[in-house]
């Protein structure tokens, strides 16, 4: 399949490609800085250069692509990622792509009952921005007309991918590790490439 990754050379980007490639995906990488993406050469990957703010550059490398997976980062500029989404959310609707597969935050909608002390204390203080902005981008998401799927992941970690986590449990649960493998959250999100049983819902991810 022809899959578009914006955001593919951040901590979630990078593990994308690889797994993406390794699974057979023909995979174009949209990044601000294509060197960071010079340890993986394929036959099979495409590298467009451009900014995820700039919407003629997102709507030039979405035509053409069958599903688009989202894993922008903020660059500590605030607003990056709910601007970002909203410029391919319309790139998508220009081209007829559908399928959409986005990662925000668990600690959002109503797996904000999955968090313990800590983690409402640091989404509530030192990563309040942060939050707040994948909040709108989720709020643009559920008002678009595509075939999308929020993924909410825990904290990440650097651990090796396992294939062994929680998915799609309610905002009840407790005793989760609140920590999940970047590897993981990238085996999970193109999973759901060919998937649809979360098409259109926000689905909680974590060990």
């Amino acid at each position: 399949m022809k899959l578009l990754i914006f955001g593919a050379t951040g901590s979630i980007g990078l593990p994308l490609v690889q797994q993406a490639l390794e699974q057979g995906h023909t995979v174009t990488a949209f990044t601000r800085n294509p060197e960071k993406l010079s340890g993986i050469t394929h036959d099979r990957l495409n590298i467009f250069k451009g900014d995820i703010l700039d919407a003629a550059s997102v709507g030039t490398t979405v035509k053409g692509q069958e599903c688009v997976l989202c894993v922008i980062g903020d660059g500590n500029k605030g607003g990056v990622r709910a601007e970002g989404t909203r410029n391919i959310i319309s790139a998508m609707k220009n081209a007829g792509v559908k399928r959409l597969i986005c990662e925000t935050t668990l600690g959002l909608g109503e797996s904000k009952g999955n968090l313990n002390f800590m983690w409402k204390v640091i989404f509530g203080v030192f990563l309040r921005k942060a939050f707040k902005d994948h909040a709108v981008q989720e709020q643009y998401l559920f008002g678009s007309s595509l075939d999308f799927t929020i993924v909410r992941p825990s904290a990440f970690t650097d651990g090796e991918k396992t294939g062994r986590y929680a998915v799609g449990f309610d905002g009840k649960k407790k005793g989760l590790k609140l920590k999940i493998a970047r590897a993981d959250v990238a085996d999970f999100m193109l999973k759901q490439v060919s998937a649809e049983t979360y098409v259109g819902k926000a689905v909680s991810i974590s060990d």
